[in-house]
């Protein structure tokens, strides 16, 4: 950014992205880079088309997030007034009311003006008139995080609609009909939430580090060594969002398999040889049945206390539970942290849970019919 005010002359400049990306932020650090030059931010938040009372009341179905959902006529009359010098009037947007209230505030043209807006570049007469276009990328993951936090802050969202964002997620990877792409895509956005949350139960110890300004940050850093253990094949799924959160993270395998009246038995294992000096972050997708001979988390788990990990160490991180299965588990490991994504009503009579989400393994390494 050092070089901001060298490269950008006068004009108008776009800076879109996703959703809680960072535009805003970029914003202010190239505004605060212009000093001697007039910038003007225009955010396209502010041309929200009002709400009328029936669409209130189905709000959770209504997309912020589509064209329709903007008065697109008005972004473009008010950027081409900006254009041409003119002052032009922007509508305040009320997000917990969801309506324009009054009066508009008065705006006048500048050397520089920045629009900002997750569709900005959407309508091809606003891009017309753009002299330069910046997208900002940034990890879904991260975004949805953010997202969660100023709905339910920012925007006087309430905390059942935030839920409702995760309850559309899984509703797209439970639906029979969702694609082979779509269930590994949604199941790996919920499968990092429920990593992220579940890293938040390690302990840690405060430490202070100095910033490339010369400064002091007070931080904290976490105060033990990690691994994760998935139970083959479906825990496998869970991998990639665990390595993604924590670089380099070592990661045993535990195969539990077999029916009848042995119940499920230990066919192969490969764990950290020094695992019991480890807080372990044990993944499993689903956890379903009450009957501890064949429920293959009771069995891992049990392996992994033979191996001497303590009890209170193993964080259980899965995507979809049946009561019955919680109630097993915790149980039998009291001091176990078990953190899942939701909880589903029951078991049906093949201890299968309901409404379920299939075979997960075989959805999501497509190797079902």
């Amino acid at each position: 950014m050092e070089d901001t005010q060298q490269r950008l002359g006068s004009g108008m400049y776009s800076v879109a992205g996703g959703t809680a990306s960072g535009k805003t932020t970029v914003c202010n650090l190239i505004n605060t880079q212009l000093r001697d030059h007039r910038v003007v931010l225009i955010t396209q938040d502010s041309f929200y088309c009002s709400l009328s009372d029936q669409t209130k009341q189905k709000l959770n179905e209504y997309n912020f997030d589509h064209p329709d959902a903007f008065d697109m006529k008005l972004l473009l009359s008010t950027m081409e007034k900006l254009k041409c010098g003119l002052p032009v009037a922007i509508p305040n947007y009320d997000f917990s009311n969801h309506k324009r209230i009054e009066p508009a505030h008065q705006v006048h043209s500048a050397d520089i003006i920045i629009l900002e807006g997750i569709l900005v570049l959407h309508d091809p007469g606003v891009r017309n008139l753009l002299n330069m276009k910046i997208f900002v990328d940034e990890d879904s993951d991260v975004r949805l995080s953010r997202r969660m936090q100023r709905l339910a802050i920012e925007r006087g969202r309430n905390v059942e609609n935030v839920l409702d964002q995760i309850k559309g997620m899984h509703t797209l990877i439970r639906d029979v009909k969702a694609t082979k792409h779509d269930f590994a895509f949604y199941s790996d956005r919920l499968i990092r939430l429920v990593v992220e949350h579940g890293l938040g139960h390690l302990p840690f110890s405060e430490k202070q580090v100095i910033t490339p300004t010369g400064s002091v940050y007070s931080g904290v850093v976490f105060c033990s060594r990690l691994c994760g253990v998935s139970v083959i094949r479906s825990g496998e799924s869970m991998e990639n969002a665990l390595r993604a959160c924590c670089k380099g993270i070592k990661i045993g395998k535990i195969l539990i398999h077999g029916h009848g009246t042995k119940g499920r038995q230990l066919i192969y294992e490969k764990l950290p040889k020094d695992i019991a000096s480890r807080h372990v972050l044990f993944l499993d997708p689903v956890l379903a049945t009450d009957d501890v001979t064949r429920n293959s988390a009771v069995k891992a788990i049990s392996l992994l206390l033979n191996k001497g990990v303590p009890e209170s160490n193993i964080i259980f991180l899965n995507l979809v539970a049946a009561p019955q299965g919680i109630n097993a588990v915790c149980e039998r490991f009291p001091l176990l942290k078990l953190v899942t994504s939701e909880i589903d009503a029951s078991l049906n009579e093949n201890s299968r849970v309901i409404p379920g989400l299939g075979e997960f393994a075989d959805r999501y390494f497509a190797t079902d019919d």
